[in-house]
């Protein structure tokens, strides 16, 4: 249950370790209580029968451990402000697993309390990814066994992760480096506006991705199909946008390289966009700059809930460590 997406996702795994199905939930409905996530689980499966739950809240910047749902405070956020645009959505899902009492436990993000990050970028950035960026680097881990790589999501925001040893080192959330279809960091003339009030910082950060520069103002939940509908047209701000985005992906790639202490087996690629292949060919597009120089892997845009049902998987068989990250206070 993630910020600035434009709904909540969910995957179901059976006992001999298939994902048996993937369904998403559009936010506003849930906010508006028009769907009902626990109504939606008990339509594909017997809800007494799930042994545990892995869900990501947020920045999950108030969280340092797996832990179980129940001995977390504060749903495992220091705030709600400064993620993105909040459409309470992902908050009504997650009062009704809370209230289901299914077996569930809490992922963390990666931020400056957390004991697992390389020293370097804890000091550099308050924060570096939500949590659903640990479960999609779970799934890229288990999927290409690769121990040192970089994961690149892209889809409404543009985050990058770094994995070497089998442990997730650091990332280059989206309010720091390249633009995503919607979010993206804040430039001088951004910070300008938002000194004379013309903006508040998350309304910039909300605005700074792609929609930017093809100058598209519609919901959230709307803004990828426009954007693609707008690129098969030929709209010329639109390929720009494009162009734009893939040229400060590739620049965050080429910088996590440059700074990684072990030569990296190969660049994984998922969200939204990052998983495309058609109108947009988004491997091909970035391969301009990385001139076929890194393996490529792609995983679906259902990685992240795909990643959660590992980590609640392997948990559940009594692992102590993901990617780095303890697991501590579980229950089941």
């Amino acid at each position: 249950m993630d910020h600035g997406t434009t709904g909540i996702s969910f995957s179901i795994m059976s006992n001999e370790g298939e994902i048996i199905d993937s369904f998403k939930i559009d936010r506003e409905d849930s906010k508006a209580g028009k769907v009902s996530a626990i109504d939606e689980i008990i339509k594909r499966v017997d809800i007494r029968s799930i042994k545990l739950m892995g869900i990501t809240y947020g920045m999950g910047d108030g969280l340092n451990y797996i832990q179980s749902l129940d001995t977390v405070n504060k749903r495992g956020i220091l705030s709600i402000n400064g993620a993105g645009k909040v459409t309470g959505g992902g908050t009504s899902v997650y009062s009704e697993i809370e209230n289901s009492k299914i077996p569930s436990i809490l992922i963390p993000g990666l931020h400056k309390n957390s004991p697992s990050l390389d020293r370097l970028f804890k000091a550099a950035y308050s924060h570096q990814g939500s949590s659903e960026k640990v479960s999609i680097s779970y799934y890229a881990y288990l999927k290409t066994k690769w121990k040192n790589m970089i994961i690149a999501d892209i889809s409404s925001n543009s985050v990058n992760i770094l994995v070497e040893n089998g442990k997730i080192r650091g990332a280059i959330d989206a309010c720091l480096g390249a633009i995503g279809i919607v979010h993206g960091p804040l430039d001088l003339e951004m910070i300008r506006n938002i000194d004379e009030g013309k903006l508040t910082a998350n309304e910039a950060f909300s605005t700074a991705g792609a929609i930017k520069i093809a100058d598209i103002n519609t919901k959230v939940a709307y803004i990828k199909d426009e954007l693609l509908k707008k690129f098969v047209e030929g709209n010329n701000e639109v390929k720009l946008a494009i162009d734009t985005l893939v040229m400060t992906v590739a620049m965050e790639i080429f910088g996590l390289i440059g700074i990684a202490k072990n030569k990296i087996n190969g660049i994984v690629l998922t969200g939204s966009l990052g998983s495309m292949k058609s109108p947009i060919d988004f491997e091909k597009e970035l391969n301009k700059y990385l001139k076929n120089q890194f393996p490529i892997k792609i995983l679906s845009s259902e990685s992240g809930s795909i990643g959660s049902t590992l980590i609640a998987r392997d948990v559940y068989s009594g692992k102590k460590d993901i990617l780095g990250i303890e697991v501590k206070n579980v229950k089941y």
